[in-house]
C-alpha cells in the first residue's frame, strides 16, 4: 500500500500537526484531526527528515499518536457495544458469494425512502451482522481482508451510497464499513491503519453524497450531520465546501 509522506501533501491551506509541526495534507476543505501511526523503516526515515505516515483509525473513533513502535505505548480502546434497539442487517456466506442485496430490505425499502423513514434510520442507527465461515481454520484475516466480503459491500455501496450516515457511529459501524472500502492494514496495537488518501478521496464522496441526501430528506441540520460524520473519521470539512455546494447546485435528473 502506498503511504503518502509529509513532502508530497502540499495543500497550503489544510493542516494537521504533529508535536505542533504541521504537515499538509492535500484537499483544501479538508482537516485532518486524527493522529498518525509511523510505518516501515522509522529510523531511516528519521535520519532524512522525511517520515511516511498512515492515519491510524480505532473503530471506536479513538485516534491515538505514536512516534515509535513501542509495545509500551497506550493501545486504543475497544469499540463501544452496539446501540440498543438499532436496525441489523444480517448476511451470511451464501449471501455474500451471490452478492444479494435482499437482506438490507429487512430495515426497510431504501430503494424510496420517505423522510419519516430517513429519521427513523437516523434515530436508531443501522449495525451489520456477518456470519461467514472461513475454510481455512488458520485464517486469521479481519472481515475486511477478505475480497468476498468487501465485494458484497462495494455492491451495496454502489445502490445506497448514503448508508454511512445512518450506520451506528458509535459502536464502530462506520469504520467497519469504511474499511470495506478504502484500502487499509490491520495493526494489533492500532486498530485499522487507512491509506490517507483513499480515506481522505472517500470522506469527501461520502459528504458530497451524504449532504445532498440529508437535504433530500428534510433534514433539520444537514451541514452539522454531515460534518459529524467526516469528523468521526478524523476530518474536519471546511465551510467553503458547503457553500460551493450551495453555490453550484446540481439538479438530479
Amino acid at each position: 500500500m502506498a503511504l503518502a509522506s509529509s513532502s508530497h501533501l502540499s495543500s497550503p491551506l489544510i493542516r494537521t500537526r504533529i508535536r505542533n509541526k504541521p504537515i499538509f495534507i492535500s484537499s483544501p476543505f479538508l482537516s485532518k484531526k486524527c493522529c498518525f501511526s509511523f510505518n516501515g523503516s522509522l529510523e531511516k526515515e528519521k535520519a532524512r527528515g522525511d517520515v511516511a505516515v498512515s492515519v491510524a483509525f480505532n473503530p471506536s473513533g479513538n485516534f491515538d499518536l505514536s512516534l515509535t513502535d513501542d509495545e509500551n505505548e497506550r493501545k486504543v480502546a475497544p469499540p463501544l457495544p452496539p446501540t440498543e434497539g438499532r436496525l441489523e442487517i444480517e448476511i451470511n456466506e451464501d449471501i455474500i458469494k451471490s452478492l444479494d442485496l435482499s437482506p438490507v430490505q429487512s430495515i426497510g425499502d431504501l430503494s424510496s425512502i420517505t423522510p419519516e423513514e430517513a429519521r427513523n434510520l437516523l434515530e436508531k442507527t443501522v449495525g451489520f451482522t456477518i456470519n461467514y465461515s472461513r475454510e481455512d481454520e488458520y485464517d486469521i484475516r479481519e472481515m475486511s481482508e477478505i475480497p468476498q466480503i468487501r465485494l458484497w459491500f462495494v455492491r451495496l455501496d454502489a445502490y445506497y451510497p448514503w448508508l454511512p450516515v445512518v450506520l451506528d457511529w458509535r459502536a464502530g459501524e462506520l469504520a467497519r464499513y469504511a474499511a470495506m472500502l478504502v484500502p487499509h492494514q490491520i495493526s494489533m496495537r492500532m486498530g485499522v491503519v487507512f491509506n490517507p488518501e483513499g480515506l481522505e478521496l472517500f470522506v469527501l464522496k461520502k459528504a458530497f453524497i451524504v449532504y445532498n441526501w440529508l437535504k433530500q430528506q428534510n433534514h433539520p441540520k444537514p451541514k452539522l450531520k454531515t460534518c459529524d460524520m467526516a469528523r468521526m473519521l478524523g476530518f474536519g470539512l471546511d465551510d467553503q465546501l458547503f457553500d460551493l455546494i450551495e453555490n453550484h447546485p446540481i439538479n438530479a435528473p
